[in-house]
């Protein structure tokens, strides 16, 4: 992650108003020109934006500031973060056309026909349809059975393949824990 500073020109409003900084110094730290740190001073740039202040979003210590206000030469350095963002984890609901809303039963078809250790409640949580509507697929009660066509979800770009393997990889680690529970349930009826 790059160490940058959010809204820098938020930032140098706050940093102009609450500070004794010179203007080359918060020109630096927000990556602005030192001119238009001049700008915000005299109220002819940034009208209207709302300071921002680093100190409570974490970017600046109260300790740094006072620091550089001592001594004009000294930069201000940014708080370096740990915190790590990332998108990847979640997943984010998008529309699906309707033109492309006949995939996920069809998805819903492929799984069951080529994963049937997958339950029913993962394969509607893997193609975005209810579990009942999974089940009639299964029991091949669906109301438009005879039209489904399988499909391979994540060729159609339903959910990715990782997702498939982490859905697999917990089915196979439950049936292996159910059939565990099956044997010790035989060796004590036994």
């Amino acid at each position: 992650m790059t160490n940058g500073l959010l809204m820098p020109i938020a930032t140098a409003v706050w940093l102009v108003e609450n500070t004794t900084l010179t203007f080359n110094q918060i020109a630096n730290f927000c990556n602005l020109h030192e001119v238009e740190v001049q700008g915000i001073a005299d109220g002819e740039v940034a009208k209207g934006i709302k300071p921002y202040n680093p100190i409570i979003s974490g970017q600046l210590t109260r300790e740094e500031i006072e620091l550089s206000s001592k001594d004009e030469k000294r930069p201000l350095q940014i708080k370096s973060s740990d915190i790590e963002i990332s998108g990847e984890d979640k997943k984010i609901k998008r529309y699906v056309p309707l033109s492309k809303r006949q995939d996920k039963p069809d998805s819903a078809l492929w799984l069951i026909k080529n994963h049937q250790q997958l339950k029913d409640s993962q394969i509607a949580k893997l193609v975005g349809v209810t579990k009942s509507s999974v089940t009639s697929i299964r029991n091949k009660s669906y109301w438009n059975y005879n039209n489904l066509n399988p499909k391979d979800p994540v060729a159609m770009n339903l959910f990715t393949q990782r997702d498939l393997m982490l859905a697999l990889e917990k089915a196979d680690r439950r049936i292996k824990r159910e059939k565990k529970e099956k044997e010790k349930a035989k060796r004590l009826v036994s």
